[in-house]
């Protein structure tokens, strides 16, 4: 009992240096990161000071209302536990070889996000640019296309199919405008006579996944052509 406060004070300063080392630490070097322009410039008042472009947008952009929604259905599927969203650096993978991502991302890639979805394996691609890579309406329906199911377009692939997310349903009149459309003879393509129409989380999903864009440089971590 003898040695019960010099034990105590042994965890206490091991806490407290855990606690300065992995919390304090991290804050004072990305704890003020900010959003800020593709390039900075020097100050009028100070030229060795660097300030944000007037005029440029800020990057990395604000989520539509749409895509966080979207984000909740991506986290409730389990999506994060076979994608990732991090591009590594050249120097460790392939991933900028890959496509997934035209540089590595950086901690202030992250900062307009109130969960980051780094994810910890690879089953399936990286993520991060996937907004990137299938842009647009295109990129919109192939999005909806491999959420139905994977083989469609992604021939052998180990994602399940999440048809749960769409309703199958009678055409009524003429088809509607969001309807999924299959190749041509495609044995997962609906019966004669009937659609398929993304849900509401559906569509909230894909707005998510088109949001995920690293296409924009950063001071320090340009896009190098």
């Amino acid at each position: 009992m003898k040695n019960l406060p010099l034990l105590f004070c042994g965890i206490f300063f091991a806490l407290a240096f855990s606690f300065v080392g992995l919390l304090l630490s991290s804050n004072i070097q990305i704890g003020s990161l900010t959003q800020t322009t593709e390039t900075l410039v020097p100050s009028d008042a100070d030229p060795e000071v660097m300030v944000m472009t007037e005029g440029d947008p800020l990057y990395p952009p604000m989520p539509s209302g749409l895509a966080q929604q979207g984000k909740e259905v991506y986290i409730s599927m389990g999506c994060i536990y076979c994608h990732s969203q991090q591009t590594r650096r050249a120097e460790f993978g392939a991933d900028i070889d890959r496509g997934w991502g035209a540089r590595q991302t950086v901690a202030r890639d992250y900062i307009t996000q109130d969960r980051v979805l780094l994810g910890t394996m690879r089953t399936g691609p990286d993520l991060v640019n996937l907004g990137g890579r299938y842009a647009g309406d295109a990129g919109r329906d192939w999005n909806h296309i491999h959420l139905y199911n994977p083989q469609i377009v992604s021939e052998g692939s180990t994602m399940p199919p999440f048809a749960f997310l769409y309703d199958v349903r009678k055409i009524d009149g003429s088809p509607s405008e969001d309807a999924l459309t299959f190749p041509p003879n495609s044995e997962y393509a609906p019966e004669d006579g009937y659609e398929v129409v993304p849900t509401r989380r559906a569509i909230a999903l894909v707005e998510y996944l088109l949001s995920l864009k690293i296409n924009y440089s950063l001071p320090e971590a340009p896009i190098v052509e």
